[in-house]
């Protein structure tokens, strides 16, 4: 069953390169991003785990921890993250799953359609797709971004899109398109005018449902 916004991220137990962790108590009162890769040791993946760990220092700025998800074991990813630092000249010193089970891959509908998973599957048969989750402190998932094993994600659009669910949550506003740190963002809907001015003062209304109003907490 397909994981929506604003259900409870699924808890599990499993092994990783940070040992033996429960999933909801490993978050704690932090954001989480879980996100998985086809597989250890191949070229894209290595490159997406590269940027992660270069941007390790902004993620813990934001009270945001990073997690990965792969379909082989814990002994092939600490081989790998020797790797990834070599390319990004950064440790990657976030855990990474040992997945090899499919347990969180099927957990989290992580695996493309056409997933061959009986006995005798190879690698390939049971790659998972590159899924984001972006979780919340109360677990509830914010935000989900799927691509294919062709496509690399873009860390700084992942980095983007937490700052905009952080400033919003919890907020009646939301933020408009290519919205970046410190722009204007727009009073929501269930605010009539009147409530808006009293929540937050001016508005400036492009037409009349469109409010924009500066970043509360700036």
């Amino acid at each position: 069953m397909a994981i929506r916004i604003n259900d409870t991220a699924p808890d599990f137990t499993a092994d990783s390169t940070a040992g033996e962790l429960k999933f909801h108590e490993w978050i704690g009162d932090n954001y989480a991003i879980l996100f998985s890769h086809p597989k250890d040791f191949t070229p894209v993946c290595t490159t997406e785990f590269g940027a992660a760990a270069k941007l390790s220092d902004e993620f813990t700025k934001r009270n945001t921890k990073l997690i990965g998800v792969s379909v082989d074991s814990v002994d092939d990813h600490v081989k790998w993250k020797q790797d990834i630092e070599t390319f990004a000249g950064a440790p990657a010193d976030f855990p990474i799953i040992d997945d090899s089970s499919l347990e969180v891959s099927k957990l989290y509908d992580m695996l493309p359609a056409d997933a061959y998973l009986p006995d005798g599957r190879t690698a390939a048969d049971t790659a998972t797709v590159r899924t984001v989750f972006i979780i919340g402190p109360d677990k509830k998932v914010r935000l989900t971004m799927s691509y294919p094993m062709s496509v690399g994600r873009n860390f700084g659009e992942i980095l983007r899109a937490l700052d905009a669910v952080q400033a919003t949550d919890g907020v009646p506003i939301a933020t408009p398109a290519d919205w970046e740190p410190g722009q204007n963002v727009i009073v929501a809907l269930t605010l009539d005018d009147e409530q808006a001015r009293e929540k937050f003062g001016t508005f400036h209304a492009k037409i009349p449902y469109l409010r924009f109003i500066e970043e509360p907490n700036k």
